[in-house]
């Protein structure tokens, strides 16, 4: 697992730390400031929904420990598990989980219990306005639509006043034009939220556009934790790339660090590609790389246009097109690169144009084409054994 520091367990803010072979296995190890939103990313059976859980308190692991704001939650060596009663916890499910018997603003008031009886329905009315519904208040769940039962899905969990919001992959049950709304309002509300925020997603683009940090999680065991744009671009190994689903994984040797244009060269088969500064790689030390298909593109020679044209240094390697996949507004491309050659498969790497500009070059199968690698895109990591597929 990666290295994380430890956390501080008199700062403010949730640290968690929670280890277990099974029922579940769990090796997870994540920090959240206030103010801030943690994706926990990773496929189903990840363990991104029981880490939610043991937060809360509905679930308790063998080891570890959860610490918010300085108070000790759970720690299993000296025994401490509160309640989840005890914790201040505000958790909106995937399916809301409203009663269905109760109006919004019942809903609302039903989480309030720690409040005086006195205070509760001016304070749901108000979150009532803070998430939107403003006079949807005396509405049953099933007189709401999906948008609007989320909304009050939130406001009832802020309405216990939280440390800690979780979200359980809170966009999943609502259409997407939807979904698109709710990501304005969250993105909107998070800003006056003065509280460490977990969401748990399996939707890359989701957690991109609104978590600060993303935590990739698989078979329970956090595999890397960093900004979005450093995660997806730098993933630190070839299990974290293709999680965040970069198709462009290959093997490589280093042979050369260019220390002033900063840059370093490794052999792909028969080709010399520079690639991002990787001093820590030793010259002649087998590779894993990693090239997102945003950083693939026509080459300049072949009067690509301008919202086409790869930036900075440039590897120019040309190839036939081997896959050609209409997707709506953009086609994905599989080029099998010319000059290497293998027995049994024929290594294919993958990029995405514009539609428009496939058809002005009149690109399809067998098609000749000549491309860019970006060598801030290529990304090398530790080499993976057993090799790699499609390499």
């Amino acid at each position: 697992m990666q290295s994380i520091t430890s956390p501080d367990h008199h700062s403010s803010g949730l640290s968690v730390r929670l280890r277990q072979d099974g029922p579940i296995s769990l090796d997870a190890e994540f920090a959240c400031a206030p103010g801030e939103v943690l994706a926990l990313v990773g496929p189903s059976g990840s363990g991104k929904s029981t880490l939610l859980r043991a937060i809360a308190g509905l679930y308790r692991p063998e080891n570890g420990r959860v610490v918010v704001n300085g108070r000790t939650w759970f720690d299993a060596e000296t025994k401490i598990n509160l309640s989840p009663q005890q914790r201040s916890t505000g958790f909106v499910f995937q399916h809301y989980a409203l009663f269905p018997h109760l109006s919004a603003v019942a809903n609302i008031e039903a989480s309030m219990s720690h409040r005086p009886p006195a205070v509760r329905a001016a304070r749901a009315q108000a979150l009532l306005a803070l998430v939107n519904l403003d006079g949807l208040a005396h509405r049953r769940p099933n007189q709401l639509s999906g948008g609007q039962q989320q909304r009050v899905a939130v406001a009832r969990a802020l309405a216990r006043d939280p440390e800690v919001l979780l979200l359980d992959e809170p966009f999943s049950a609502v259409d997407r034009a939807t979904r698109q709304k709710l990501y304005i309002e969250l993105a909107a509300l998070r800003r006056q939220l003065q509280m460490p925020v977990i969401l748990v997603t399996h939707d890359l683009d989701e957690a991109a556009m609104l978590a600060d940090r993303m935590c990739i999680l698989r078979h329970g065991r956090t595999l890397q934790i960093g900004s979005p744009v450093e995660v997806m671009t730098r993933p630190s190994n070839s299990e974290v790339a293709r999680l965040v689903d970069i198709k462009n994984i290959f093997e490589g040797t280093v042979i050369a660090h260019e220390h002033e244009r900063k840059l370093t060269k490794i052999m792909w088969r028969m080709q010399i590609l520079d690639a991002t500064y990787s001093p820590v790689f030793v010259v002649g030390t087998s590779v894993s790389w990693a090239l997102p298909s945003e950083y693939v593109t026509l080459h300049r020679g072949s009067e690509a246009s301008a919202d086409n044209v790869v930036k900075g240094n440039e590897n120019v390697v040309t190839g036939q097109i081997a896959e050609y996949v209409a997707l709506g507004s953009n086609v994905s491309l599989g080029v099998a690169i010319d000059g290497i050659h293998d027995s049994t498969l024929i290594p294919l790497l993958h990029m995405n144009l514009p539609t428009h500009l496939a058809n002005r070059h009149q690109l399809g199968l067998r098609v000749s084409i000549q491309i860019s690698l970006a060598a801030e895109g290529i990304h090398l990591m530790p080499l993976e054994k057993p090799r790699l597929a499609g390499i």
